[in-house]
């Protein structure tokens, strides 16, 4: 069961992305979608003060003996030029096939992040931002880590030809003693996303979970991320695809959602 929670913290992972292809630092349209999914990667940039943006999906994974649901929702306010806070969070469900059988099912834990803009096309890096993100123990019983994690993450964009290579290297230190997940983990990714034609796009990714130690420890996982895109309107991106078992994954995954600018907020101060 331990493992099959670990597996589960991938899924919920999976929640940021490529941003659709033009959109970088100096995007003229504020309601013009960013989306932050589906791949494990990030990009580099915010969207505008003021603006709302939803992102959300369904993930489906079916290793063996078990089988592992999620629907990953996040939340982005665009606070000031340059500087995004994000509310993560979601439903997930987890089912064991016996005999016993089991099911865990509710609420994710609830994690808060802000992405700051550091750097535009600078030397190595290009475009660069940090995130900074906490997580807290409020998911439902048999879902919840129960620990309070804080990460750092890095990333750096580019634009390549028509496309994008988003990079993004993070690290996580978890309250706990490592029973429930590790005290320490990092990731790796390297995505890139291009248009293919007109409003359909596609976006490929490989992603790794280095090894972590500890009683819930576990080997490195690496993960093949790969789909279209399709913007239905400038503020509206929908995506779909698989997610490739490379190593210790677990098993392969299907994946679909959508990312939605819902607008300014009325009242907002102008920037």
């Amino acid at each position: 069961m331990r493992n099959l929670r670990q597996s589960c913290l991938v899924l919920l992972t999976m929640l940021a992305a490529s941003p659709v292809f033009g959109q970088t630092a100096a995007t003229p349209d504020p309601r013009a979608a960013q989306p932050e999914r589906p791949t494990v990667a990030t990009h580099a940039y915010t969207i505008a003060p003021g603006y709302i943006e939803i992102e959300s999906g369904v993930q489906d994974m079916q290793p063996r003996s078990a089988s592992q649901f999620a629907v990953p929702v996040v939340i982005k306010l665009g606070i000031v030029s340059r500087l995004q806070l994000e509310l993560q969070g979601g439903y997930m469900r987890n089912t064991t096939h016996g005999p016993p059988s089991s099911t865990d099912a509710g609420a994710s834990d609830i994690a808060i992040a802000l992405k700051e803009r550091v750097l535009d096309a600078a030397p190595v890096v290009h475009d660069f931002s940090v995130q900074e993100s906490i997580k807290f123990a409020t998911g439902s019983h048999g879902i919840s880590t129960e620990t309070t994690d804080v990460s750092l993450l890095l990333i750096s964009s580019r634009p390549i030809g028509a496309g994008e290579l988003d990079l993004n290297a993070g690290y996580t230190r978890r309250s706990g003693n490592g029973a429930m997940a590790p005290i320490d983990a990092t990731l790796l990714t390297a995505s890139f996303g291009a248009p293919i034609h007109g409003p359909v796009g596609a976006v490929a990714e490989l992603f790794t979970y280095p090894g972590t130690s500890g009683p819930s420890g576990t080997p490195p996982q690496v993960g093949f991320l790969t789909g279209p895109t399709l913007q239905v309107r400038p503020w509206l991106v929908c995506d779909a695809g698989v997610i490739l078992n490379v190593q210790h994954m677990g098993a392969n995954a299907a994946y679909a959602g959508l990312t939605y600018n819902i607008g300014r907020i009325p009242g907002y101060p102008v920037q």
